[in-house]
């Protein structure tokens, strides 16, 4: 095993989220064995955004308005920060051999409108990547489920699905896995059921501007400012009283919707809100609406991953507001939350490498699955496999040999 392993296909996945500071990278090796993908993890890595770089993607977004030109430099600075933290996880991470590169990019626009996605735009041009790399690159992972009718999200589906489908058969019990970004998603697997996934509301996106607002900090490091301060009600019902909330799945959002007016509008006329209480309600309403949809489908695991399982005040709130469930972390079950979203990318990029579909329709609401992404040559030319038989169901993730 340890021998078939070295020689699996390793694939470099980088992404940048929604709070934009950087770039996760990983390094996986990748095999098929039957209809079970074995994912060995082979390290992970965090790149900080160049101060500049971050700055400008921060003043492109929404509702800030962004000109081509700014988009094209920002478009080439974020391929440029991708090149080099693909070259870093190629010398770091995969022993100086990789075969591919998967880049799910940096998010900087979901358009959204009546309920469906019409588009979606990940800067960090490819062609970067690949001079630098001299790898073939596979990009733009989102935009074809899109085409599809579905959302471009969350494609962690992909990878949970095929993960803890085997938990789920275990205990007879719906398992979910909860990402915690920018943005709060959780995946919820179910025996015999239609996976459902979909994006619950904001968790670091309102966290992180809150501490910046009231501490000049990028996030309210260690939960402090929370654990120090108590939930204020009357913010909270107002926070929750956004229709996001009561939508019905699937539903994708991000912060073109969750953001300095959506905070302002819920303060507007209350009595002053002091910097603890902010983000212990803040806190509070992530860990809320996060436990009514796991409570909605009758979820009694729950397996967090994502940058937001590094906040104690956060997990404290989570626990509490899901007494009945088990809650546990993706590293308990071996596959690093840290990097889980990298992992998921290089995964995305071995499925297209393979022929496969990436992603899963009932979460996503596109028409059907879909062979996600473009590809972009390497040095020679593109040589693919030939194309995977029969469906991949399972998804085992490997110890590192050695």
């Amino acid at each position: 095993m340890g021998m078939e392993a070295s020689h699996a296909f390793r694939v470099i996945g980088l992404i940048s989220g929604t709070s934009i500071d950087g770039i996760d990278v990983a390094a996986a090796g990748l095999h098929a064995e039957d209809g079970t993908v074995v994912l060995t993890p082979l390290g992970e890595l965090d790149v900080p955004y160049p101060e500049p770089l971050r700055d400008g993607l921060l003043a492109a977004l929404p509702p800030n308005p962004c000109t081509a030109g700014e988009l094209t430099r920002l478009d080439t600075g974020v391929g440029q920060a991708f090149a080099d933290a693909a070259r870093r996880g190629v010398a770091e991470l995969a022993g100086g051999r990789a075969d591919l590169v998967a880049s799910l990019g940096q998010t900087v626009f979901h358009w959204v409108s009546g309920g469906h996605v019409r588009g979606t735009l990940q800067l960090g041009q490819p062609a970067w990547i690949a001079e630098r790399t001299g790898l073939p690159v596979c990009a733009d992972l989102r935009a074809r489920d899109v085409a599809a009718g579905g959302h471009g999200a969350p494609l962690a589906s992909t990878l949970d699905q095929l993960w803890l489908r085997g938990l789920a058969e275990d205990t007879g019990r719906p398992v979910a896995a909860l990402n915690l970004g920018g943005i709060a998603n959780i995946t919820v697997v179910a025996e015999d059921e239609p996976l459902i996934a979909y994006d619950t509301g904001p968790a670091n996106a309102l966290l992180d501007l809150a501490a910046h607002r009231v501490t000049g900090q990028r996030s309210d490091v260690d939960g402090r400012l929370a654990l120090g301060g108590s939930v204020r009600s009357d913010l909270l019902l107002r926070l929750l009283a956004d229709p996001y909330f009561a939508a019905a799945p699937p539903k994708s959002t991000g912060k073109e919707h969750f953001n300095a007016d959506y905070l302002d509008t819920a303060m507007a006329g209350l009595e002053p809100v002091g910097a603890g209480d902010l983000l212990a309600t803040l806190t509070e309403l992530t860990a809320v609406t996060v436990a009514d949809q796991c409570r909605r489908h009758g979820v009694t695991t729950v397996i967090a991953s994502g940058g937001g399982v590094a906040n104690p005040a956060l997990m404290t709130a989570l626990a509490r507001n899901l007494p009945s469930a088990l809650l546990k972390t993706s590293d308990d079950l071996g596959l690093p939350g840290a990097g889980k979203e990298a992992y998921l990318t290089a995964l995305l990029g071995w499925l297209t490498w393979c022929g496969v579909p990436g992603t899963v329709p009932s979460a996503t609401g596109a028409r059907g699955p879909r062979v996600l992404g473009a590809l972009v040559p390497g040095r020679g030319p593109l040589t693919l496999p030939a194309p995977l038989g029969g469906a991949v169901t399972r998804l085992r993730v490997a110890e590192k040999a050695g």
